[in-house]
């Protein structure tokens, strides 16, 4: 199984007055937009996240700085690095996903297909595991 999540660039129009990536839904974001918020300030030694979630699908695009996101599908796991302002990472429904490893600098912009629902949320890693393995027999099963 893949794990479902893709990085992708995002288009930059610059010149020498600066840079301008535009991020649309129906263009770049696939996903009917409801939520936007963004994490700054973070501690070096600090991990944001560390759940799943599962309705809600996300973009996360670091626009200053740079931070590492742990992905995990519950068979398979990868660190994704993000550094670059026109880099975005799309995650899907039911990911585990960490971020750490914050710059000083670093502002972390995430855009979701829900509005905050704390009803959605796995918080407990081997809970988390359970479902994508029940989730999977289901699948089997047909």
């Amino acid at each position: 199984m893949n794990i479902k999540h893709k990085v992708y660039t995002l288009k930059n129009f610059g010149d020498d007055r600066g840079s301008l990536i535009p991020i649309e839904e129906g263009n770049n974001v696939k996903f009917k937009v409801k939520r936007v918020f963004y994490i700054y300030g973070t501690s070096n030694n600090v991990r944001r996240g560390i759940h799943a979630n599962k309705d809600s699908q996300f973009l996360m695009v670091v626009i200053s700085g740079s931070c590492k996101v742990l992905v995990d599908d519950g068979f398979k796991r990868e660190v994704i690095e993000l550094n670059q302002p026109n880099q975005a990472l799309y995650l899907d429904k039911m990911v585990w996903k960490e971020m750490y490893d914050f710059s000083k600098n670093a502002i972390l912009l995430v855009i979701s297909n829900q509005k905050y629902n704390e009803n959605e949320y796995i918080r407990d890693y081997d809970e988390f595991v359970r479902m994508v393995m029940k989730k999977k027999e289901i699948a089997n099963q047909h």
